[in-house]
């Protein structure tokens, strides 16, 4: 059992997404620069994509679930904590060490972040208002954990070498907290998020172990 319930939950969302308005068209506009920046690959873009990541997860940590979430569930806290520490590790791998470098789709796995990436920021929302979640209630794409999260996973299939594995623990974590949440709490545009990590992570890892193969021989 959920220590809140689903009114409360939708009713935080509410709260959230009225306070900072227009933050939600900000995040649109910075996703649609992302995406963008996926066809003009360079070591300045992967900086800049990786620095996109990391102010999400430090806003969403920091903001939705330190300020609002906390309102209703005390282990928003410990959430918070995770989802600035991921937003660190994003802004210090992805930043400040060069690690993340993207390109545009070229195989399946990319074309399947391209999936992700969609998903997060145009179907969840239709999805949503479909069953019902219009707006101010809904979990909006760039400032809400379960959205940030698929648009991560997404954008990290879409990287073009190794990077440091620590990069998937958090946000796989919440793929499994946040999706079976979902479940519970009749939110089915989050149901996709629980098989995300699985996913996304197996195929980060065959895609790396795959590239070490052919380097050793």
């Amino acid at each position: 059992m959920l220590p809140f319930s689903r009114e409360a939950f939708i009713s935080v969302f509410m709260e959230y997404n009225l306070a900072i308005w227009p933050l939600q068209i900000a995040a649109y506009v910075a996703g649609a620069g992302m995406v963008a920046l996926l066809f003009s690959p360079s070591r300045l873009s992967g900086r800049i994509l990786a620095s996109g990541l990391a102010a999400m997860w430090l806003w969403t940590g920091l903001v939705y679930h330190a300020i609002f979430f906390s309102t209703i569930n005390t282990m928003a806290i410990l959430f918070g904590a995770l989802f600035a520490l991921q937003g660190v590790a994003f802004f210090f791998f992805g930043v400040v060490r060069s690690q993340l470098q993207f390109a545009p789709p070229s195989g399946p796995i990319s074309w399947t972040g391209i999936a992700l990436v969609g998903y997060a920021a145009i179907l969840y929302p239709v999805f949503g208002i479909w069953v019902g979640h219009a707006y101010p209630e809904m979990p909006m794409f760039g400032v809400t954990p379960c959205p940030v999260t698929i648009f991560t996973f997404g954008l990290l299939l879409l990287t073009t070498g190794r990077f440091s594995r620590w990069l998937l623990v958090i946000p796989f974590l919440w793929s499994l907290v946040g999706g079976s949440a979902s479940f519970l709490l009749g939110i089915p545009q989050d149901w996709v998020l629980l098989f995300t990590g699985i996913i996304a992570g197996s195929l980060l890892i065959w895609r790396d172990n795959r590239v070490g193969r052919a380097a050793a021989a």
